[in-house]
């Protein structure tokens, strides 16, 4: 039986190169001329730690590691934007977290999209993807069309499309 595989993956490496590349722009702008910011990137928990002095630099770090994502076509989606905490003295703190792997909720909203479609295929969820049988992969194919025109508010990736 023909199947395959919902997921939500980033290629770390890509990412990697993705926030270096931001941060070697924020050093080289005239506005964070003696700036105090500083882009980590903590590859174990998947978070982007951003300090800096002020709300304008802040958004500005921000649009730049967007917009390197863009480039390097990642969807911008991944990132996960929390409240932004003062870190000591005036300086601005800003923990981006990065999702990967089908969140429970978004997995059953594509479950039930998929179920409500009416295409003869069976849907389950398996930890963090979603794994869709069929009998045709014309069924499988247009299940994936559907969700492509859907927005399920993080990247999909559809892997593993076996015969």
């Amino acid at each position: 039986m023909p199947t395959f595989d919902i997921v939500s993956k980033i290629d770390g490496q890509t990412l990697d190169n993705a926030i270096n590349t931001a941060k070697k722009e924020i050093l080289n702008r005239y506005d964070f001329n003696d700036s105090k910011s500083t882009i980590d990137l903590d590859k174990k928990t998947n978070e982007v730690t951003i300090v800096t002095e002020n709300d304008m630099r802040l958004k500005a770090i921000q649009d730049s590691i967007i917009s390197r994502m863009v480039k390097q076509h990642l969807d911008p989606k991944a990132l996960d934007f929390g409240k932004e905490q003062y870190a000591s003295g005036n300086m601005i703190r800003k923990e981006i977290k990065i999702k990967e792997g089908v969140d429970k909720e978004v997995a059953k909203k594509i479950v039930k999209k998929i179920k409500d479609s009416g295409l003869k295929v069976q849907a389950s969820i398996m930890d963090d993807q979603v794994r869709v049988q069929g009998k045709k992969i014309d069924d499988l194919q247009a299940v994936i069309s559907l969700c492509r025109g859907e927005d399920f508010g993080q990247p999909l990736q559809y892997i593993n499309m076996r015969d």
